[in-house]
């Protein structure tokens, strides 16, 4: 007999929300159909006599991300066209939330911060689509998280 985990503390992936900061006015982004963020430590190789292996030291990390959003909203567009008329880049802050109620492990909240978009469609047409989508890829310079989820209560077998 095992402990395992419950198919009920599953977290839902529809079930959260985004928001983002831009120059102080938070947007709900009812747009997004889905959002990964990723960490990537950068790490230097490390000889030293007496190890024939390679160590590996930290150094760093770098953020970045995805987010694939339904052709619904300007505001990606609007941030590149500033761009693109002024030189002024857009940074702003992505704020995410996991929020399950049927699980047991509570909600967890993230933010991104510093976001710059990579690359944003400007224009959009599809005969063979019944919704029109776009992803957006962009880095962030910093995040901090809020709530985290907590240990889900295991069943017993």
């Amino acid at each position: 007999m095992g402990r395992y985990l419950n198919g009920r503390d599953v977290v839902s992936g529809q079930e959260g929300e985004a928001y983002m900061t831009i120059d102080g006015q938070v947007k709900l982004m009812f747009a997004v159909r889905n959002l990964r963020a990723t960490v990537t430590k950068q790490k230097t190789e490390i000889r030293t006599l007496g190890r024939r292996g390679v160590q590996h030291k930290t150094n760093g990390w770098s953020g970045t991300g995805s987010m694939e959003i339904f052709f619904v909203t300007s505001d990606f567009q609007r941030m590149i066209k500033q761009y693109k008329d002024t030189g002024k880049d857009t940074y702003f802050d992505i704020q995410t939330i996991n929020d399950d109620p049927t699980t047991t492990v509570g909600r967890q909240e993230t933010t991104l911060i510093d976001v710059n978009l990579d690359s944003v469609d400007i224009a959009a047409l599809d005969a063979e689509n019944d919704v029109l989508t776009q992803t957006i890829n962009f880095t962030f310079d910093d995040f901090d998280t809020g709530e985290m989820f907590t240990d889900p209560a295991l069943g017993n077998a």
